[in-house]
Order: structure tokens, then sequence, then C-alpha cells
């Protein structure tokens, strides 16, 4: 399976939808960039990058369930969407199970398991963060609660820098 098969799936599950597909490509990007930068080995970077592709798989059926596009729905709803999509792509076992994992806890931030999961999360906020248009508070809060990757942090400094 090759990321671009990958996006291209995604791509088509999110047919008409280019804010979520504008989504899930940036989260790749930011995570891809975070994931390189920090030396992450072959098989962790690649987990990470298909996590990062597929980790809002569970919105659509989230929002046509429970009304909701809620992290915690996302969580629930999302690993066994991702599954079948991996599953039809060709996805090694043993990797799909740490991307259906991260993709069922990307809204959990207690208790980060690896540095996958770390960037992860890191790559969403910057995305997030962006997207709502958070204030300089928010952003402050974020720093200190949730970025530890040397990169992430630097991300996020630039990103969100008063110089202009």
């Amino acid at each position: 399976m090759t990321t671009g098969a990958l996006i291209k799936e995604m791509t088509a599950y999110y047919e008409g939808d280019p804010k979520r597909i504008q989504h899930f490509l940036k989260v790749y990007a930011y995570a891809r960039t975070i994931g390189e930068e920090e030396g992450l080995d072959k098989e962790t970077q690649d987990i990470l990058e298909t996590a990062a592709v597929t980790h809002d798989i569970g919105i659509k059926l989230s929002e046509r369930k429970y009304n909701s596009s809620s992290g915690k729905y996302q969580e629930i709803e999302g690993p066994a969407e991702a599954e079948k999509m991996l599953t039809k792509l060709g996805c090694d076992r043993t990797k799909m199970e740490r991307v259906c994992y991260l993709i069922g806890h990307h809204h959990t931030y207690q208790e980060i398991d690896g540095i996958d999961y770390q960037i992860l999360v890191e790559a969403d906020f910057l995305v997030n963060l962006a997207e709502e248009h958070a204030k300089d508070t928010t952003v402050d809060s974020v720093r200190q609660k949730i970025f530890r990757t040397e990169t992430g942090k630097f991300l996020l400094e630039k990103i969100f820098s008063k110089k202009s």
C-alpha cells in the first residue's frame, strides 16, 4: 500500500468535502515533517503517515449516527472504518492495528504511549489551531500541555509567531 493510494482512497471517501480533504492532507504534511525531523525509523514513520491520512475517518459515521463530529465519537467510529479501508488496500495487519489504535485515541491526550501518537496529536493540533483561529491563550495552553517534540514546538512557534 502506498501513501498515494491511501490519499486517493481518503479523497474518494470524502468526495465533495474539500474542508475534510484539506484537513487530513495538512495533518499528513505536518506529521511527515515532524517524524522526519525527529528521526523516526521507517516503520514508525510509515505508521504515523498512515494514521495522519486516516485519523478523522470516523467523522462521517459520527455525524450520521450521533449528529456530531465530536472527538469521542470519532474515536469510537474511526478504527472500524479505517480497518475496512486499509484491508482493501492490502495494509499489513500489525501496522493496521497500531494505526487503528492511534485513530481510536487521537483526541485522548493522557497516556500518550509512543512517538507516533505524540506526533499525530501535535500535527492535528497545528492544523486545528489554525483552522479554528485559536486565541493566543489557547495556543499558549496547548504549547505547555501538549507539545513535546522539538520540531512540533518549532512549527507551533513559527506558525503562530507575532512577527509579520
